[in-house]
């Protein structure tokens, strides 16, 4: 897997998947919707982890510097 992330939209990820969690932790959101999102916080931390996005990779988008 080549990177395709860069270190802006890999903070970005980290600190809305941050929110996620500290919200839902917080009972601010519940239920359903608050298990998809932090399912969805575990993705981008993941992603962000290893600088590589599939969904980026379908759309051949890179976000980080040629190498």
């Amino acid at each position: 897997m080549k990177k395709n992330m860069g270190s802006a939209d890999r903070i970005i990820r980290v600190l809305i998947a941050a929110t996620v969690a500290f919200l839902y932790f917080g009972n601010v959101i519940t239920g359903i919707i608050g298990i998809v999102l932090l399912a969805l916080a575990v993705i981008f931390v993941l992603t962000s982890l290893v600088s590589f996005c599939p969904i980026y990779a379908l759309f051949g988008m890179r976000t980080c510097p040629r190498e």
